[in-house]
């Protein structure tokens, strides 16, 4: 097998799968909570994205390493431009969304982002949506819509930038579905890095503080784990069924709850479990669905 394919997939191995997502997960969470941390602490969310994405060259380079520099040839360069520009804007939005909100709730509204990708699949791609899909995708925002309680005064104005940070998500899968009949992984993964690292730098002077010395090791944690989680999430679904480990993602949603409530005091309502549970009825549906077209990608990245 040359260097510059993917590797062939592998034989369904549950006991490493398994593990695999599950650490994914919660490493996910974590990152999410130190973003949200850093929010707190004084960083403005594109300074939060300069560092995740900068020190996240780490990773980039042992993924080169292992893979070799041929998987990296593209004929396509100002794709992966736009795919970084795609995963900068839904970074950055995420990041500033959950300077403000609850870690439990930032991340319910998150989980949306399958139901723009379904809903946008057919202008963007061509891809037929069946009744039972667009009724999930119908349900999934009323889900969302009772998170968001708009016109009460439970709305948080902040859930908008959740919202819009999905929307950009989505349109990143969309783009990563076209970009993968050409394109290899180690290429998106390393050219998605670099190009939303440098989205940052027009912003960085307008909103930089100087970092405290002790704050540059957790942004690099920052880094180590989102780089990890993405490679945990390699193994999961090179070792388990996509459907299994896409359903294992909603998990994430039990480590914001846990981790919100320890550091922050936090408390989800009723409407927050009521509506996140709409929303993974929802995503359930739509990844049972699209099983069926070999199509189920993650619900969340980085």
């Amino acid at each position: 097998m040359s260097s510059n394919t993917e590797p062939a997939p592998l034989e369904h191995n549950l006991a490493r799968g398994l593990p695999a997502v599950a650490a994914a997960i919660f490493f996910f969470a974590f990152a999410d909570a130190l973003a949200k941390w850093f929010g707190q602490a004084g960083y403005d969310s594109v300074q939060i994205v300069f560092f995740r994405y900068a020190f996240g060259l780490i990773p980039v380079a042992i993924a080169i390493a292992v893979s070799g520099t041929a998987g990296l040839r593209t004929k396509h360069p100002w794709l992966h431009v736009l795919r970084g520009l795609l995963m900068f804007s839904a970074l950055a939005l995420f990041f500033r969304g959950l300077k403000y909100l609850p870690l439990a709730e930032a991340i319910s509204v998150a989980f949306s982002a399958p139901l723009f990708v379904t809903a946008l699949s057919w202008p963007m791609l061509g891809e037929r949506v069946g009744p039972y899909r667009w009724l999930a995708v119908v349900i999934g925002f009323v889900g969302a819509l009772v998170i968001l309680q708009p016109g009460t005064d439970a709305f948080r104005p902040e859930a908008l930038l959740i919202l819009a940070s999905a929307v950009f998500f989505a349109l990143a899968v969309l783009h990563t579905r076209r970009m993968s009949r050409t394109e290899t992984n180690v290429a998106m993964y390393t050219y998605s890095t670099i190009f939303a690292g440098l989205a940052t730098t027009p912003f960085l002077p307008f909103v930089w503080v100087a970092p405290q010395t002790n704050h540059l090791g957790l942004f690099f944690t920052l880094a180590l784990i989102g780089g990890t989680a993405s490679y945990l999430m390699i193994v999961a679904y090179r070792n388990a069924p996509a459907a299994l480990n896409a359903s294992f993602e909603y998990t994430a949603l039990i480590w914001a709850a846990l981790i919100g409530w320890f550091y922050w005091g936090e408390h989800p309502g009723a409407s927050v479990w009521l509506g996140s549970g709409l929303i993974v009825a929802a995503g359930l549906v739509i990844t049972y669905r699209e099983t069926k077209t070999g199509m189920v990608l993650p619900k969340r990245g980085r």
